[in-house]
């Protein structure tokens, strides 16, 4: 019972990071034949050391600021003769410029002078395109309001008081009224991510909670759950009522090959496609991980038992990494494939033999009766150097969402359910891709503008993996990489 309530205390209030820390380790375990945590190196430029490279901002756009002598010092300050103007010494500074203004347009119109029949006696331009037929807010305003609040996970109100500093009052039902028009031009790439992500060869799941603040016929509370799940180069989010195991059955088509990463959530385990051995489900050494941490923190009196363990996970992964560096025809890599399989059969010896002892505490017993269960899902990685050790990445692309929910706590309606599942979706692919989300943002709607606020025709030119390589150029993060 104390093992129990320290491993709870420490589920509540130790640090869920995983990451090492000089100063915090209360996510970890250390042992006395550890190395000791060296002390963090000083701020600053090191003077052993090579210099950090000047940032390159040739690619922005030069405003010229001509800075002239006042007349009165034109002149010879002796003999007032006037000074003769010469070059100019340059220098440069970084500025930006956030600015609301009025786009004020202006469609010409032109009168016949001809008195021809059947013809319209004044003739007007066409009308800019826009997003939103009769809508006030352009293009511009919108990939702000999106981009603020999917990929900085902030509450849109605290937008709209940032730009009521800058003069502009836009009310958060327009904001929300707009979002509501929006959510359908989203869709159908949300359908080519979806398509796409099920055809992975090998693929990682995971799942958070998000709060859906509407009355579901049959569902008790507003938790809902959103699923992510990481494909070879998407990354798509679904958003369901249930956590069960029907959710990812419907993910994947029912005839897919796909080596499925996963914690040992029980869902998993009962899709159909894994108990027809379609989809073939491979643990994460990483939850494993979490278990010794557990006992050795909720029992101190096992903690060198579970220092033991963390060692030999810590040599799993030191030869998987040395393993995934190397290329499958240079000698490395044979050596690093024979130093893991060593690792893993030693660890299964120890297994076995641990859990022959009759005197085995049972802490200890079950995580390791929860090791040798899952054994044959945790070694897949052996054969298969594409399967990672974890779901890690998985776990990382949830994190943005997971900070949504804390700062605006969820969705107040189901359309704005879809459309954060949607654009969380699209930010995690066309990172993934290294495309700048804001500039393939503003082609997009800008598309949809041209096309009176409708999905154009053909949506394969915005799909990362369909893109052109001159476009991806175009659309790429870094914009002076020509990699």
């Amino acid at each position: 019972m104390r093992g129990e309530n320290r491993t709870l205390q420490d589920r509540l209030f130790g640090r869920r990071s995983e990451k090492a820390s000089s100063q915090d380790r209360s996510n970890h375990l250390d042992g006395e034949d550890d190395p000791p945590r060296s002390t963090p190196p000083k701020r600053g430029q090191r003077i052993d050391r090579p210099g950090p490279i000047r940032r390159d901002y040739s690619h922005l756009p030069v405003v010229e600021d001509v800075r002239e002598l006042p007349l009165e010092q034109r002149v010879c300050p002796r003999c007032g003769a006037a000074l003769s103007p010469s070059d100019t010494e340059d220098s440069e500074q970084i500025e930006i410029e956030v600015r609301a203004y009025r786009r004020r347009i202006r469609r010409r119109r032109y009168q016949r002078t001809c008195n021809c029949a059947d013809c319209a006696r004044t003739v007007t331009a066409p009308p800019a395109p826009k997003l939103i037929p009769k809508g006030l807010l352009g293009v511009s305003v919108w990939v702000e309001i999106l981009l603020d609040k999917f990929v900085g996970h902030r509450p849109t109100e605290r937008l709209l008081h940032q730009w009521r500093l800058l003069g502009l009052d836009v009310a958060a039902g327009t904001v929300a009224g707009g979002l509501e028009r929006l959510e359908p031009l989203f869709q159908p790439l949300y359908q080519a991510l979806l398509t796409r992500n099920a055809k992975s060869v090998v693929a990682q799941a995971d799942e958070t909670r998000w709060m859906v603040f509407i009355v579901l016929e049959g569902k008790t509370g507003y938790r809902w759950w959103l699923w992510v799940f990481l494909g070879t180069d998407t990354v798509v989010f679904r958003l369901d009522p249930s956590r069960s195991h029907e959710v990812p059955e419907g993910h994947f088509p029912a005839d897919s090959q796909v080596v499925l990463m996963v914690d040992r959530y029980s869902a998993y385990k009962a899709m159909a496609q894994v108990k027809l051995g379609q989809v073939t489900l491979a643990f994460c050494w990483a939850h494993v991980r979490r278990d010794f941490v557990a006992v050795g923190k909720g029992w101190p009196e096992h903690k060198e038992w579970a220092l033991g363990w963390l060692h030999r996970i810590r040599e799993l992964y030191r030869h998987d990494r040395s393993r995934r560096n190397s290329p499958a025809d240079d000698p490395a890599f044979t050596v690093a494939d024979r130093e893991l399989r060593r690792t893993v059969a030693a660890m299964q010896t120890q297994t076995d033999a641990e859990l022959s002892d009759p005197k085995l505490p049972t802490p200890c017993r079950k995580v390791l009766t929860s090791l040798q269960e899952h054994w044959e899902g945790l070694t897949r990685f052996l054969d298969d150097p594409r399967i990672p050790l974890d779901n890690n990445a998985s776990e990382r692309q949830v994190r943005g969402a997971a900070l949504g929910r804390k700062n605006y706590y969820g969705s107040g309606a189901m359309w704005s359910g879809r459309l954060a599942a949607m654009l969380f979706s699209l930010s995690a692919t066309l990172k993934m891709a290294e495309i700048n989300i804001r500039t393939w943002l503003t082609w997009y709607l800008e598309s949809c503008a041209e096309n009176g606020g409708q999905v154009p025709a053909d949506i394969d030119p915005f799909l990362p993996w369909k893109m052109s390589e001159e476009k991806r150029r175009e659309l790429a993060i870094d914009p002076n990489d020509s990699s």
